[in-house]
Parts: C-alpha cells; sequence; structure tokens
C-alpha cells in the first residue's frame, strides 16, 4: 500500500475498508490536479488535489482538504469507500444510520417545541 502520512493503524484500517468495498487498487485511476483556495503560492506550485476514479463502478471523488498530496491520497480513498459503502448497503450503510439518527433527533426537538408552544 501507498505511505499517505497517516499512522500504521489508520493505513491498516483504510485497506480493510478497501477490502471489503471490492476496491482494488488495479481498478482506481488517479490523478492529481492543482489545488485551489485557501493555501497561497503554496498550492498555486503543487498539484495536491486528487482526482480519483473507481473504473469498474464509473464514482468518482475529487478531494483538496489538506495542503498534502499524501494527506488527500488517503482522503479521497476514504471517501471513496464511504461512496461504495453507500451504494453497495443502502439503507444499512453508516452514512445512512448517522443521516437517520439525526433525522429522529431533529423530528423529537420539533414535537418538544410545538408541544412548549401551544401550552403558552
Amino acid at each position: 500500500m501507498i505511505n499517505f502520512g497517516i499512522t500504521e493503524r489508520k493505513r491498516r484500517e483504510l485497506e480493510q475498508r478497501m477490502v471489503k468495498c471490492n476496491l482494488l487498487e488495479k481498478d482506481i485511476e488517479e490523478k492529481f490536479v492543482r489545488s485551489g483556495g485557501a493555501g497561497g503560492q503554496k498550492v498555486n506550485k503543487t498539484s495536491s488535489c486528487v482526482y480519483l476514479k473507481h473504473i469498474p463502478s464509473g464514482l468518482a471523488v475529487k478531494v483538496q482538504k489538506s495542503r498534502s498530496q499524501g494527506l488527500n491520497r488517503y482522503y479521497a480513498r476514504k471517501q471513496l469507500c464511504e461512496m461504495m459503502e453507500n451504494n453497495l448497503l443502502g439503507e444499512k450503510s453508516p452514512e445512512a444510520r448517522k443521516i437517520k439518527k439525526i433525522r429522529k433527533q431533529k423530528d423529537r426537538r420539533r414535537r418538544r417545541t410545538k408541544r412548549a408552544g401551544s401550552k403558552l
């Protein structure tokens, strides 16, 4: 696996997640693009923005979270895994569960507010 400048534990977790999602390095097309926005002259000189495309599924990701190309490569792979999980697992994916939980919390608050408003 590639050295992203992250801890060994995080690298292993990413590898395991990629295996679960059937993401192979040979199926990923990787390009480096010039970043924009914050970062000053540094981002104008280096191509630290990472574009990944999973060829079999056609999913594409463009990440520019960090000024470091290595970290952006890690974040891009992580985001690609999330997208694959959402496609494969649907409502059982971690992202869908998180959204469902937040929606429930908002509904609960809305009901509470409604009840409090009717008492006045």
